[in-house]
């Protein structure tokens, strides 16, 4: 990593897709889910049809009505006052020098980490508050459904809110202590046959009622949400960067690599997102 940035401390495109983009979206739980991700160097207006026409049977020759008016509403992503993820990883030279394994290998899974941690929340939970992304917990005209993990029927109940919204859901995600007890539910108390059982035949994914399940500790116990993700719109900043700092740190012979990136979070649909057992604005 170093060595290709010693004459260049500001990393050209290439090389921070390779380091930062590419493996971000394949670590974090929403940008791996199948999102709508949107490339944008600024603000991001997406129109949504709110209404359109009602068309009706008439006879030939008859008159078509022509008094229905389309009407239209935008999500803004992306606004100018959007913050962005930041931070500064340091090392030291001797670390460089010493490391028995490829430092920079090591250096660039604990930058995607941090990275997709902090996105993962933002994107899942956040609050919107400073500026800041606005989660799907948080967005306005998501449905409700109540949870609960010893009865898998309210996962049914979240399921049926979705067809009845004329919605194919394709994700679940689900807090990773919630998940391992619904796979402990039984069928019946002297049982030792799960209600939930895998299927041997198929790949390794989890699933739920035939739903791919994600599983992750970003959403707080208690709270689920079953959504058809590709109705999730992510603006992604087509310009972020990692630049290599190896002044400010020079008395103590260390190197920093400065990370600044920003995304953002919008619904095209809200009645395809059920948030089970949280508290949905």
């Amino acid at each position: 990593m170093t060595e290709t940035t010693t004459s260049n401390s500001e990393l050209l495109a290439d090389q921070v897709a390779s380091l930062l983009v590419q493996p971000l979206e394949a670590a974090s739980v929403v940008l791996s889910s199948g999102p709508t991700i949107f490339d944008t160097s600024g603000v991001l207006r997406i129109p949504k049809l709110v209404s359109g026409s009602t068309p009706g049977f008439v006879a030939e020759g008859g008159l078509i009505a022509d008094d229905a008016e389309v009407d239209f509403d935008e999500i803004v992503l992306m606004p100018t006052e959007r913050k962005s993820i930041k931070t500064i990883l340091k090392y030291t030279n001797e670390l460089v020098r010493q490391s028995v394994i490829g430092i920079d290998a090591v250096l660039k899974q604990r930058l995607v980490k941090d990275v997709s941690d902090a996105l993962d929340t933002a994107l899942l939970t956040g609050d919107g508050t400073s500026d800041s992304i606005t989660g799907i917990l948080h967005q306005p005209g998501v449905q409700d459904a109540d949870l609960d993990i010893e009865d898998p029927d309210s996962l049914l109940d979240a399921i049926a809110l979705c067809h009845a919204a004329e919605v194919t859901p394709n994700r679940w995600i689900i807090n990773a202590e919630d998940f391992i007890e619904l796979r402990k539910v039984k069928e019946s108390a002297g049982s030792a046959k799960y209600v939930l059982e895998p299927d041997l035949t198929a790949d390794a994914t989890y699933r739920l009622f035939g739903i791919p399940v994600t599983v992750t500790n970003k959403l707080p116990q208690g709270t689920a949400i079953l959504a058809d993700l590709s109705t999730v719109a992510v603006a992604r900043d087509i310009a972020p960067s990692v630049t290599v700092l190896t002044e400010r740190y020079a008395e103590y012979d260390q190197v920093g690599l400065r990370v600044v990136t920003r995304y953002d979070l919008g619904l095209l649909h809200p009645e395809a997102i059920v948030v089970l057992g949280g508290t949905a604005s």
